[in-house]
């Protein structure tokens, strides 16, 4: 949850253009934002408790000669962010700013000049320290995203260093010289740190599939088509394109345009077209999922023979005295159409339905065959969070095609 956050968040800091209408969107808002930013910030503490840090090794001037120092076995252990905010730029980006961040570091440490040389374990406490920066994301021509970090600020604040066992004058000198890297260690490595971070993650962006398979029939393209970042919220639209597996020719339908109603109350907002579902079910059609063949196999539960059927139509209880198993084979005539309204949705399935009987020799016997026209509705609902569905046949057809058994009524 926490990474699919994060992507969506960086995928969404800049506005650029595309004319394709998509088949879905997605509405970030700033609810989302502070909710990934508080997620991220836990994230980054523990991440800098468990990092194990170069050493520092250098040297500053002191009159005549130079002050050698090294610091080793720098170890973060605490980490406090007491005020950090995350806004959108329209037509920008994303900006963040942290204020009075502050760290404490355990470390050893190591001075040597020409008069003396000492050394020791020591506590650092850095305090006020500020941290701006801001992201944007273009587009490549496969919808995929980079994160360039467009510019970025430190400010090191104040850093108060205490030194095991250590006090009067030596205390300060060394204090005085141990002060300068950390300072300019700080402000020359914090955004370039930054910037690394978020290049790992625009990496893994980078490397996403597209298309992406649903399962052994079905692949969707999600690559991104458009972004535009607001005020309060980041509207993204997703190409939404279901192929059949390994099949990536155009659908025959064409994407009308629609929008997210104006609502910033959630989180996060998913938008799905009526192109997005018929490409599906294309994709479905295209791959034989509404052929079915029910048999005495694959429906245990229920006994369905000739002497069942025969008692619904007489004719077939004339022709088939015996009672033998029976198979049916539904097939799809036609590509299910699919209409969105604003609560629910409705779906028709024409197919073709043929009965067959089983003798005792293996051989199958059609009986009849007749088209099916179904006519369902679907009104979703979100109740105690989860999302459920109550659903209503509005219309089902029968009528006959061809009968080995004699002519008889269809009920519709």
């Amino acid at each position: 949850m926490v990474k699919i956050c994060c992507s969506l968040l960086l995928l969404s800091l800049l506005s650029v253009q595309l004319k394709a209408n998509p088949g879905l969107k997605v509405r970030i808002t700033q609810k989302a934002l502070e909710y990934a930013k508080e997620v991220g910030l836990e994230i980054l503490k523990k991440n800098m408790e468990k990092e194990q840090f170069p050493d520092l090794t250098g040297y500053e001037r002191f009159g005549l000669g130079n002050v050698n120092y090294n610091i080793s076995r720098i170890r973060v252990t605490a980490v406090e962010f007491p005020n950090v905010s995350i806004s959108l730029m329209p037509r920008s980006g994303v900006k963040l700013v942290i204020r009075n961040a502050s760290l404490t570091i355990d470390m050893n440490w190591n001075i040597r000049t020409w008069m003396f040389k000492d050394g020791g374990r020591s506590t650092v406490h850095i305090s006020k320290v500020f941290v701006t920066a801001m992201f944007s994301t273009p587009l490549d021509r496969m919808g995929h995203t980079s994160i360039p970090l467009i510019s970025c600020h430190t400010t090191p604040g104040d850093t108060d260093i205490k030194l095991n066992g250590k006090s009067g004058f030596l205390h300060d000198f060394f204090i005085k010289y141990l002060k300068k890297p950390i300072h300019r260690r700080l402000a020359t490595n914090s955004c370039p740190n930054i910037k690394s971070g978020i290049r790992l993650i625009a990496k893994d962006l980078q490397s996403l599939n597209v298309p992406v398979r649903i399962d052994d029939l079905a692949e969707i393209d999600y690559s991104l088509n458009n972004l535009e970042v607001f005020r309060p919220h980041i509207d993204m639209d997703l190409k939404g394109i279901v192929y059949p597996a390994g099949n990536y020719t155009g659908p025959p339908y064409v994407a009308a345009p629609f929008a997210i109603p104006d609502q910033n109350d959630s989180m996060l907002y998913l938008a799905f077209s009526e192109y997005f579902f018929q490409t599906s079910l294309f994709s479905y059609y295209t791959a034989g999922a509404f052929n079915i063949t029910i048999e005495k196999e694959t429906c245990r539960y229920l006994n369905i023979n000739t002497e069942m059927f025969g008692s619904i139509i007489p004719e077939i209880a004339k022709y088939s005295v015996v009672p033998y198993p029976v198979m049916v084979k539904l097939m799809a005539t036609e590509i299910p159409l699919v209409s969105l309204q604003q609560d629910s949705f409705t779906l028709e399935i024409l197919e073709s339905m043929e009965v067959f009987a089983v003798l005792p020799d293996s051989n199958n016997q059609s009986l009849f065959t007749v088209n099916v026209a179904a006519n369902t509705s679907v009104a979703l609902n979100v109740f105690d969070q989860k999302l459920t569905g109550s659903l209503c046949l509005n219309r089902l057809q029968f009528s006959l095609i061809h009968s080995n058994v004699g002519s008889f009524e269809v009920s519709r």
